[in-house]
């Protein structure tokens, strides 16, 4: 396949101004032709239609951290101690109050020293996820979790971390990408869905910039991982061997979080946050915590993996 390199790299465009605290887990839902988020730090579910404009965002009980897509049509919500299924036609129907069902607490007994974070679903019907440290000092008490409809939650014999991040599966799903964003570096290890079980920990890719942090990540159809990048404004396309192939850039600084669909499946959409900016980093990037777009040279979205929930 031709690469997308360019010598200049391109510019994603403003889709909803969203305004997101701290925007994240953003999905593309190929049954609905729907784009979901999150916004952490503002307790909020977003949903936007690009056939008619109309976005819209659901208040919630507590921090919303990451997103699944069910195969039976509901959503699963990594809320900040839980993972929750929600009745999508609910949703449809203009509920208020959003009817979600707990599949699992999550660290319960640690309190509010850990959050849920990033997750994923796996090729298999199971949600990779980690948790995040919320500790003042950063300490690594974060660990990284499967959940499956038969086993219920099984952790991943990971090292701890603090901030989980990059969570994503090559094409054959044996391989798991990982990160911990304190470090300037993405992981990868052999992953076995089934036993849940992970070997041969190793670096992936070294980031090349030094006020770039690893956030979320997707794969393309090519095997080609993308990563967005907070405090380098920018998503990376890395080739399978870890070589830099095509740079987007946003106009914020933050950016969180990266997704492949589109109606055509040739969209790259990008999160981003608002939060830890001065009043005059604000000033400077008023788009901060949007979301943006960028329409690639050809379709490169694969679905998005979906959970099997009870």
């Amino acid at each position: 396949m031709p690469s997308l390199v360019n010598t200049t790299p391109s510019m994603a465009t403003l889709l909803v101004d969203s305004q997101c605290r701290l925007g994240e887990g953003v999905i593309w839902c190929e049954r609905s032709q729907l784009l979901y988020w999150v916004d952490i730090e503002g307790e909020a579910l977003w949903r936007h239609d690009p056939a008619t404009g109309a976005s819209q965002s659901w208040g919630l009980p507590d921090q919303l951290a990451c997103l699944g897509l069910g195969e039976d049509g509901r959503l699963l919500l990594g809320l900040a101690k839980g993972l929750y299924a929600l009745d999508v036609e609910a949703m449809a129907a203009g509920a208020t109050a959003l009817p979600a069902d707990l599949l699992a607490g999550v660290e319960v007994e640690l309190g509010r020293d850990t959050r849920l974070n990033d997750g994923r679903a796996d090729r298999h019907g199971n949600f990779v996820f980690g948790t995040k440290s919320e500790r003042a000092d950063n300490a690594r008490i974060g660990s990284f979790y499967q959940y499956s409809a038969a086993h219920g939650l099984r952790r991943l014999a990971l090292p701890n971390i603090a901030i989980p991040n990059s969570i994503c599966f090559s094409l054959d799903g044996r391989t798991l990408y990982f990160c911990d964003s304190l470090d300037a570096r993405i992981l990868a290890c052999d992953y076995d869905s089934a036993a849940a079980t992970v070997d041969k920990l190793r670096t992936f890719v070294e980031l090349d910039l030094p006020e770039a942090s690893p956030d979320g990540s997707c794969v393309d159809r090519e095997g080609h991982l993308w990563n967005a990048q907070w405090g380098a404004s920018r998503v990376v396309r890395y080739a399978p061997d870890g070589q830099v192939d095509h740079i987007v850039q946003i106009p914020a600084s933050q950016a969180s979080c990266c997704a492949l669909g589109g109606v055509d499946g040739d969209e790259l959409f990008i999160t981003s946050a608002t939060t830890g900016l001065s009043t005059s980093e604000r000033v400077r990037t008023p788009a901060a915590g949007a979301t943006f777009s960028h329409r690639l040279q050809r379709a490169l979205a694969l679905a998005e993996n979906r959970v099997r929930l009870p």
